[in-house]
């Protein structure tokens, strides 16, 4: 079959008599019940963690660094400006109504009243640079084989997309650096990746974020990184949640009830009462919603109309980005159209530039 397919659930930390390991060859209900609770736990998880954290906040350290290290004539400016575009606006409206005290996080999910915060803090012991490069991220998380794991659309296009930007940050940088001591010597840029190590990382060693780059090729893979993550990772976390978390038992926001503590006690009535009300689904249906939908004036990957830069070979590394990105969305387009469920969260034509919702 080559799918993954959950084969047993067990709901609490510590084994013990009262914390069963649930099968799908038990009744129905205790089996379905135990499944929306891994749904719920894990929608926990990623929006504190998946979507807030890892895309959101890391990238308001990224646009904040830039902004108060590299002046607007400085080429990397230029080139990251297009995936901070309005990050921090929607950042402080966040703090200001989602995750603030009696906002919208502590309305909603079971994580709120201070549980998002305590996620986010728990994360970042394992927010660590080589986790932000997407084909490190896919082998850490042993799924990176095609012929192990051949249905994983996330991962395939992901990749693509990826391999894009790369090529297109190696060409800009190729540009402007002509040798690693180029890269060395400019002082700008050191003090940009020293202040994302300082002040965003807090000078955390063990996350692996450097303090320096002392190559092109590691510039240019830090490059790619934070215009993956602002671009592709977001996307592919963020606009699908709609689809996905619009039917509240797939993915409830809270639980009302305890979770079952033997097997064989479910039925209907208890799963009904564990779900939640309908006043707190009606704001979960209205958050997600909201999250999925594009700006009316969005500048989607590849899109540069402000053109910061005037240089052609940098104007022909844009054409070059966009033609990539058209294959690919070709590419994925043709394969969705066989598909009963098709795939399009991490398809060029469906990203943003930027975190902006």
């Amino acid at each position: 079959m080559k799918k993954l397919v959950p084969i047993a659930i067990q709901l609490k930390q510590e084994p013990g008599p009262e914390n069963p390991i649930f099968l799908p060859t038990d009744t129905k209900y205790d089996w379905l019940l135990a499944k929306m609770w891994v749904k719920s736990s894990d929608y926990q998880i990623h929006q504190a963690v998946t979507h807030l954290l890892r895309t959101h906040l890391i990238s308001e350290v990224f646009g904040i660094a830039m902004y108060r290290q590299l002046p607007a004539v400085h080429p990397l400016f230029k080139l990251l400006v297009p995936h901070v575009r309005f990050t921090i606006a929607i950042n402080t409206k966040a703090r200001e109504e989602l995750i603030c005290d009696c906002g919208l996080f502590d309305k909603i999910n079971s994580s709120g009243g201070g549980g998002h915060v305590y996620l986010v803090q728990h994360a970042m012991k394992d927010l660590t640079y080589q986790s932000f490069c997407f084909p490190e991220a896919i082998k850490m998380r042993g799924v990176e084989s095609r012929e192990s794991l051949p249905y994983y659309h996330y991962r395939d296009d992901a990749l693509k997309v990826w391999d894009a930007v790369l090529g297109f940050v190696t060409d800009v940088v190729n540009i402007y650096y002509i040798d690693d001591e180029a890269v060395q010597t400019d002082n700008e840029l050191q003090a940009f990746m020293e202040d994302v190590f300082i002040h965003g990382l807090r000078a955390d060693n063990s996350s692996g974020f450097p303090e320096s780059v002392t190559t092109i090729q590691r510039l240019t893979e830090y490059l790619t990184m934070i215009i993956f993550t602002a671009s592709c990772q977001h996307a592919a976390v963020n606009f699908g949640q709609y689809d996905w978390c619009s039917w509240i038992p797939n993915t409830p926001p809270t639980m009302r009830c305890p979770p079952p503590s033997e097997k064989g006690t479910v039925d209907m009535q208890y799963i009904m009462e564990s779900l939640p009300d309908r006043g707190r689904s009606c704001w979960h249906l209205g958050a997600v919603w909201a999250l999925s939908q594009y700006q009316d004036n969005e500048l989607y990957l590849g899109m540069y109309p402000d053109e910061y830069f005037i240089e052609q070979p940098v104007k022909e590394a844009m054409e070059k980005f966009r033609t990539n990105l058209q294959e690919i969305t070709r590419l994925i387009a043709e394969r969705n159209k066989d598909m009963e469920l098709p795939y399009y969260y991490a398809c060029p034509d469906r990203i943003p530039n930027s975190v902006a919702v």
